[in-house]
């Protein structure tokens, strides 16, 4: 029984959510030969304030902040 997680930034549409799963179980099933009905897959929304690359949020990302942890202490 495959159990999928997935992590991804808040922000997509509920259909976009679903095309996700729809896409990512038919690939379970496809390549691994997964039963159908016990491929489990778990969608966590993350906030930008909490969903970090490279010691820089998505939210200072977005506000153009600078990359070091200078900037992420101000915070």
């Amino acid at each position: 029984m495959p159990s999928i997680a997935i992590s991804i930034a808040k922000g997509r549409t509920p259909q976009q959510i679903r095309n996700l799963i729809d896409a990512v179980h038919k690939a379970a099933v496809d390549t691994v030969d997964a039963v159908d009905e016990n491929v489990v897959i778990v969608v966590s929304e993350i906030e930008h304030e909490h969903y970090s690359r490279g010691n820089l949020t998505i939210k200072e990302s977005r506000a153009g902040l600078g990359n070091t942890a200078e900037t992420a202490n101000q915070k």
